[in-house]
């Protein structure tokens, strides 16, 4: 299967067991979406959920049988892989009547797009011979969307033997994913996400599945996240070294985002991506120069012009009109949605409390919390279940919660094994320890605050999935945390797949709030509370570094509205009036910063 070019979009990962399984849903209709291949109990158990919705045999892979991570999730992405394939045979070979699923996909393609307009001559047409050969033509162009899959680089745990000796690294979690993945039938691409991990760089160098075919095509590619120019470089130069080209790099927003926030020091999408434009013959060029170098070491001569490099974009995206201001000034050749999808429950995993919650939260709803145990800002929504079940514990004299599924345990302040920051036995001892250093009860609010709010995001990602298929066991928690980007306050309906994908295509209007801000003034907008929050968090005097550092944000900012100043006559997208309210908001930013 090959990846279609069609769509404009595409669907970036959303929590663990929210789209643990939206290829199965959106592939056939063309749409590329990404799965995490993070936990593999629920990869696993979603897949003998599927085997027995078919009827089809489970041979079950046990935690303890030797190499299970990656056997485990091989197992699933082969599965995912063949339930796709037939899908979208299926839908090939349906009739072209309203409703049929061949129409469906033609339906839901943008306007520009080849195979819409053969698609709406087919249509049109009054004569049988021209209809026949211009459906066999649509049948044969067609093509299902990438199966794409997510590893977070730095969750890359030791695993033991069961008499407590520590497995050799390449069992380590990320490392099995890895090889999980490789091992597999897709020919969709990894991304990988969170940074660098040198020692899972190298090993990838082994992987021979990641090179290119004799032709020089590659089967399984590689997707970087980064946050800006220069971490795509140091990235992609890193790998070429070791034989590993980067395909596509998938520029995020340091804070117009869901899950984790990888913040910035103050440096803003719009010149990031302004970057990128300039450079992207430059970071071809360079990286291409090391790689072709690594793979003649390696006995393979390979082509410059095989080697391609796309540039994509997510991050706060809500309307059509950003999507195609990107496309257009920027050049990036796809941009994702993530955060409305969550309103789409024949897309995403959403359980009905959840999904109600989504759909009636406001900007005061969605907040970037210190809930993730991996100590990283993390986007939350209030009140959701899992919090209140944590509320709940913790009026009961119960801290932390029972750690079961084990991926998120790195710290060793009490133990010499790593252990879980929001797990039962860190956060009593944390908690005696606070008790013990006497502060007083304003400090000591402060301080236990900080400890307890940490969430078992193992859990309380994963169960979304099983809660929605009725696969839950009983004696599990079925409370869910969710992380939604900030994006999602302006949208409050529950929708269809193909109402939000015409929404994308500026077919429809799904915003309900009307004071929404552009995507750029929404994410400076967060940067500055950010940025002041950075201030009061520190303590004053500030140190040297921190004075620097706070300085080098301030500036940051400062030149990313400038920036901005001049951009916003050329998006040309939004109507005048939008424009000069983009101004007129950037105005009352900057007078905030200089205050």
């Amino acid at each position: 299967m090959s990846i279609s070019s069609e769509h404009k979009f595409h669907i970036p990962i959303l929590g663990l067991g929210f789209s643990i399984d939206t290829p199965v849903k959106v592939a056939k209709y063309g749409i590329s979406s990404v799965l995490s291949i993070g936990n593999d109990d629920l990869l696993e158990r979603m897949r003998a959920y599927y085997l027995s919705k078919s009827d089809s045999p489970y041979i079950p892979i046990a935690e303890k049988e030797e190499d299970s991570r990656a056997k485990r999730v091989t197992a699933y992405l082969n599965m995912v892989f063949q339930i796709v394939k037939h899908q979208f045979e299926v839908l090939k070979n349906s009739e072209f009547n309203a409703g049929s699923e061949i129409s469906k996909y033609l339906e839901m393609l943008p306007e520009f797009s080849v195979l819409k307009i053969k698609y709406r001559e087919m249509l049109a047409s009054k004569d049988q011979n021209v209809i026949q050969k211009l459906q066999q033509w649509l049948r044969e162009n067609i093509k299902p969307g990438s199966i794409d899959v997510n590893i977070m680089t730095k969750l890359d745990k030791v695993n033991y033997k069961s008499n407590g000796e520590a497995l050799s690294v390449e069992y380590n979690d990320a490392h099995a994913a890895l090889r999980g993945f490789a091992r597999s039938d897709l020919s969709g691409s990894i991304v990988l996400s969170a940074g660098m991990n040198p020692r899972l760089f190298s090993y990838m160098e082994n992987l021979t599945e990641f090179h290119p075919d004799s032709e020089g095509n590659f089967n399984k590619k590689l997707i970087i996240k980064v946050s800006d120019f220069r971490s795509a470089i140091i990235q992609g130069k890193f790998l070429a070294k070791k034989g590993l080209w980067v395909s596509e790099y998938r520029i995020e927003s340091g804070l117009n985002c869901g899950g984790h926030a990888f913040a910035t020091d103050g440096y803003l999408l719009g010149p990031i991506l302004e970057e990128f434009k300039n450079r992207k013959s430059e970071l071809s060029a360079s990286i291409g120069e090391v790689y072709i170098q690594a793979m003649r070491k390696k006995s393979r001569i390979i082509e410059a012009d095989k080697l391609q490099i796309d540039i994509t974009v997510q991050g706060g995206v809500g309307k059509s009109t950003e999507q195609e201001f990107l496309i257009r000034y920027f050049g990036v050749q796809s941009v994702g949605w993530g955060s409305p999808f969550l309103l789409v429950p024949e897309v995403m995993n959403v359980d009905e409390v959840t999904l109600q919650k989504l759909s009636e939260a406001g900007e005061n709803d969605i907040y970037l919390s210190g809930t993730s145990p991996l100590g990283v800002p993390f986007y939350n929504l209030r009140n959701s279940t899992k919090e209140l079940e944590k509320k709940d514990r913790i009026d009961r004299g119960k801290f932390g919660s029972p750690c079961t599924q084990n991926f998120l345990k790195f710290n060793t302040e009490f133990t010499e094994r790593p252990i879980c920051t929001a797990s039962i036995e860190f956060q009593k001892k944390k908690m005696k320890q606070l008790l013990e250093r006497n502060l007083p009860p304003e400090e000591y609010e402060k301080e236990s605050e900080k400890i307890l709010e940490k969430e078992c995001l193992c859990e309380g990602l994963t169960c979304v999935a099983l809660i929605v298929n009725d696969i839950l066991n009983s004696k599990k928690s079925s409370a869910v945390t969710v992380c939604p980007g900030p994006n999602l306050a302006y949208f409050s309906k529950i929708s269809t797949l193909k109402e939000m994908v015409d929404h994308i295509y500026g077919r429809i209007n799904l915003i309900t709030d009307p004071n929404r801000p552009n995507m750029f003034i929404k994410e400076l907008n967060i940067y500055i509370d950010y940025f002041h929050k950075l201030i009061e968090d520190n303590i004053k005097p500030f140190s040297d570094h921190t004075e620097k550092f706070i300085k080098t944000f301030r500036e940051n900012l400062i030149n990313g509205i400038n920036y901005y100043k001049k951009l916003i006559p050329h998006i040309i997208e939004e109507p005048e009036k939008t424009r000069e309210t983009m101004i007129s908001q950037l105005s009352t930013m900057e007078q905030k910063i200089l205050q």
